[in-house]
């Protein structure tokens, strides 16, 4: 059985898992949303190395999309979260179209400026979003067909077990394109653009991909965050949206999916558990995550990996990650349409 088999299985296991650990179906629920949003995040810094504080735009795209689309056109929850996804997707089409003209610094800056003013928009915009108090009152409705209740997602749990089909099928397909020679060259770019450009890539046109793909996942977590909560709030269009996503991605471990669903677990429980010991949990959490980011650099993924390499007896190192431009198929200016 092959890696991306044996990821998705636990993937799986994890879905299953959860509810047998926890006894809040809210806060299952909530692991396996901001889940995929840190996956979609990952897409982006761990496969091709773009640090971006956008994130929060395509999760707040997603939650109002969903809040109007439910409770003042009451459309079926499918078409509903289609068009969370299509909302995120074409956010990102617009914040990456600008962003990946610069580079470095000024790329962060650039997805900064662009979460900062879509949040004054969303304050501002108080017919739409409903400013400052949000969208009240998203409902939860049944998936049916012709009157015909197929699937109720009143209670927590049967909300969870929707979520967690979502999140399997967005799993898999983030897999697949990972491990597709798109998710190879995405790396090739990350490890070196100059290299990636002089075999003959379009590097804008890559990353722009990567962005609406990112995009088009964050507001699908941001539509469920929407529905879970019965609020599409302010909150999840600010910016500290997209440092929590961010914070999610890097305490998992970048250039693994399956160490986001890690870093999310692990943020939200954390939380969850620190706040019943002190009113002033936020403080224990920063020192936490201070702990973790000076000594893993590679997350909670790469220590679990230090871990069992050093109980296997007689265990090497793990090999050093192939060359992904060497892996990457040459593509000359010809094949682009370019000349030689």
């Amino acid at each position: 059985m092959n890696r991306p088999h044996i990821q998705l299985l636990l993937a799986l296991a994890i879905v299953l898992l959860m509810p047998l650990c926890m006894q809040s179906g809210s806060l299952a629920t909530e692991v396996l949303i901001f889940s995929l949003a840190a996956m979609a995040c990952n897409l982006l810094l761990g496969y091709t190395g773009l640090l971006s504080f956008g994130q929060g735009v395509f999760f707040g795209l997603g939650s109002y999309t969903i809040g109007v689309l439910l409770t003042r056109w009451q459309l079926p929850v499918p078409v509903a979260l289609v068009s969370a996804v299509l909302m995120g997707a074409v956010g990102a089409a617009i914040v990456g179209w600008v962003a990946i003209r610069q580079r470095g610094t000024y790329f962060v800056m650039l997805t900064l400026a662009f979460s900062q003013m879509f949040y004054f928009i969303a304050y501002t915009a108080t017919d739409i979003t409903g400013g400052d108090n949000g969208l009240l009152d998203v409902p939860r409705p049944a998936i049916g067909v012709a009157g015909y209740t197929l699937w109720s997602l009143q209670t927590p749990w049967q909300f969870y077990s929707f979520v967690a089909v979502l999140f399997l099928v967005t799993f898999w397909f983030l897999r697949r394109a990972c491990d597709s020679m798109f998710g190879r060259t995405l790396l090739a770019v990350r490890d070196n653009e100059e290299r990636a450009a002089a075999v003959g890539y379009n590097l804008r046109l890559l990353k722009l991909q990567a962005f609406v793909i990112s995009g088009a996942v964050t507001g699908l977590a941001g539509g469920l965050h929407a529905m879970m909560a019965g609020i599409a709030p302010l909150s999840n269009a600010e910016y500290h949206t997209s440092e929590v996503i961010l914070l999610m991605t890097v305490i998992g471990g970048t250039g693994n999916l399956l160490a986001s669903v890690l870093g999310a677990a692990f943020y939200l429980l954390l939380g969850d558990w620190l706040s019943t010991l002190w009113p002033r949990w936020l403080m224990l959490l920063g020192m936490v995550l201070i702990v973790v980011s000076l000594g893993m650099q590679r997350g909670l993924w790469g220590l679990g990996e230090s871990i069992l390499q050093r109980l296997r007896p007689g265990g090497r190192k793990p090999a050093t990650d192939v060359d992904p431009v060497a892996e990457a198929p040459t593509v000359t200016r010809t094949q682009q349409g370019g000349q030689v």
